[in-house]
């Protein structure tokens, strides 16, 4: 089947791959980004275009008020040192979620990343922040239901949900990564990872490593995508 065009990640552990090692779990988030610096390269030097990383969920305001302050930080400090090598690389990057609730300084930082990449072309990274697939998709339908009492949109259908979601004119993706040996979507890219082929790490994030991207698009290659239908080799038989 080949590479995939658009990768998505879950990328879990980062607490308890501190909690392993006597660590406090920033440290943990720490690592966590230089994997994701990694991971970014790679997939950049793979030529696959599209990389979708869950980054902070809506669900993680629950946490402590200090590991929040924490998870801000590292994220002006991964925008602030490496934007620039971003943008030089050709990677443009989209952020999707709720920008509503957000303070202004993130709020701004996030669009600074967006604008300056806006016509970058050799890879997108899309940025996964305050973001939930069901969040997501009750403002895709009240997007869609205003638009409907306005007159301006078409009958419902699911391209016209679609194009109201975060991630609209973004490829759906088709592998979607989650380590740390949890199996399940945790309320990531719901509608559109419908038919996306899943693959479950063992090893924490921050251990995620090169061998283990190429080990999960090997995984991929050798599954059969159906979308619903049936393999060619049934069809032939």
């Amino acid at each position: 089947m080949g590479k995939p065009e658009h990768i998505a990640i879950i990328m879990d552990g980062n607490g308890r791959w501190a909690k392993a090692r006597g660590l406090p779990r920033s440290a943990g988030h720490r690592a966590g980004v230089e994997t994701l610096r990694r991971t970014v390269r790679a997939v950049g030097d793979m030529r696959i275009p599209w990389l979708t990383v869950y980054a902070f969920s809506s669900e993680n305001w629950s946490r402590p008020a200090s590991e929040i302050t924490d998870l801000m930080g590292l994220l002006k400090i991964f925008i602030r040192r490496d934007l620039a090598e971003l943008h030089q690389n050709g990677v443009r990057v989209r952020v999707i979620g709720e920008r509503e609730n957000l303070t202004p300084d993130i709020r701004k930082l996030l669009e600074e990343a967006e604008t300056l990449t806006r016509n970058n072309a050799n890879m997108n990274l899309v940025v996964a922040f305050n973001y939930g697939g069901r969040d997501e998709i009750v403002r895709a339908i009240r997007r869609l239901v205003e638009d409907r009492k306005s007159g301006e949109a078409a009958d419902i259908t699911a391209e016209n949900f679609a194009r109201c979601l975060d991630t609209a004119g973004i490829p759906d993706p088709d592998l979607v990564i989650r380590t740390s040996g949890e199996q399940r979507l945790s309320n990531f890219l719901l509608w559109q990872a419908a038919y996306a082929e899943l693959v479950f790490l063992p090893c924490f994030w921050p251990d995620f490593s090169v061998a283990d991207l190429g080990h999960a698009i090997d995984v991929f290659a050798a599954r059969d995508r159906r979308f619903g239908g049936v393999a060619q080799r049934d069809v032939a038989s």
